[in-house]
């Protein structure tokens, strides 16, 4: 588990199997914060194998699906303009709008463009000085320092006409919702390894400390995961409630500093807007007033745009734990990958896509999933 050769040794995956079996005297509620760990666990069908040692509850770790509808829909409303290049990740095109979505925009011929990277947008808006080329800056904690960076090159190459639409949200406001909410069930989490390898877990601690809760940073492949339960339940038992690293081979406790810093030159702590959710204080990253040429919402005038979320869509409770994606009434029926109603069903990393994709159509028999 902690070395790089038995990270996928299926050997090592079996003993920790039995080990969780023999260490759990009940079962137990976990959460991972990871979408990317949630379609490892729905694909290998490692909370099948342990469900009468843990049942997994899949959390709001898929930044694509966190994204309010109003932020799509103000990417949609820049991207329509003749004089903008609207640039993002591949992931971000499918998620619907209001009315449609940036792959339908550009079909009808806008000038949406899929980079690899944020500079490679701000390369373009060098090329191009003619054009307003905008980049789509989503994600967690994990993708803002590529995007400060961009930013910060905009500033010093002088490039006026590149811009971000910023809708960073970070990990540690979100878990504090969940626990502070009233039906809350979630007695453990797994924290997710490519956040903590550029925030470290000090973030953490207090979380741990305040709500008793274990919290231990985990990686994303099989062995990593079970490991991470592993190591969770072993706290439950003993009454425990502290930060472990099970991710040792990229976390380290303060995380990349440079990084870090450079977040902290160009983003500040704001409310956030997240999807299905509403408001969470303090959860959202935005640039500083120094680099308010660089923000697209102001440029382009719609920071203060608010859309109502469908009523048939129930992403929230998903993306919250109330809901198995196939206890949604509309799942795989008003919403499939074909024609989706929310980003989780659309996303490379949404809980409601790992549940389509793998088969988990129906509640089985005897209990929820």
């Amino acid at each position: 588990m902690r070395y790089l050769e038995e990270y996928r040794d299926p050997a090592v995956a079996r003993a920790l199997v039995e080990r969780i079996h023999r260490t759990a005297s009940r079962r137990w509620t976990l959460m991972e914060v990871c979408g990317g760990q949630t379609h490892t666990i729905v694909r290998q069908g490692l909370d099948e194998l342990l469900g009468d040692a843990v049942e997994m509850i899949h959390g709001p770790g898929c930044p694509v699906c966190v994204t309010p509808l109003e932020q799509i829909d103000k990417a949609l409303a820049i991207a329509a303009r003749p004089e903008v290049l609207f640039t993002s990740f591949g992931d971000m095109l499918r998620v619907p709008g209001s009315e449609c979505d940036l792959q339908q925009l550009r079909a009808r011929g806008a000038a949406v463009r899929v980079v690899y990277s944020p500079l490679d947008a701000l390369e373009l808006a060098r090329r191009q000085p003619d054009r307003e080329v905008v980049f789509f800056a989503v994600g967690f904690e994990t993708t803002a320092p590529a995007n400060a960076m961009a930013v910060w090159r905009a500033r010093e190459l002088g490039v006026p006409n590149f811009s971000v639409l910023v809708s960073h949200v970070t990990v540690p406001p979100a878990m504090t919702a969940i626990l502070d909410s009233p039906d809350n069930r979630v007695q453990g989490f797994l924290a997710a390894g490519h956040v903590c390898s550029v925030m470290g877990w000090t973030e953490y601690e207090p979380i741990a400390a305040a709500y008793r809760v274990p919290i231990v940073v985990t990686g994303f492949e099989p062995v990593d995961i079970l490991e991470g339960m592993a190591m969770c339940i072993a706290q439950l038992e003993a009454g425990r409630h502290e930060v472990e690293n099970q991710y040792v081979r990229s976390v380290t406790r303060s995380g990349t500093v440079p990084a870090r810093r450079q977040v902290e030159r160009v983003f500040e702590l704001v409310d956030r807007k997240w999807r299905g959710i509403g408001t969470i204080p303090r959860s959202g990253l935005a640039l500083r007033p120094e680099f308010a040429a660089w923000d697209a919402e102001r440029k382009f005038g719609l920071a203060d745009v608010t859309v109502a979320e469908p009523a048939e869509c129930h992403a929230g409770e998903v993306l919250q734990g109330r809901l198995k994606p196939h206890q949604c009434p509309a799942f795989g029926t008003l919403c499939t990958p074909e024609r989706p109603l929310g980003a989780p069903m659309v996303s490379s990393e949404g809980a409601c896509a790992a549940y389509y994709n793998y088969g988990r159509l129906r509640t089985p028999a005897g209990g929820a999933a």
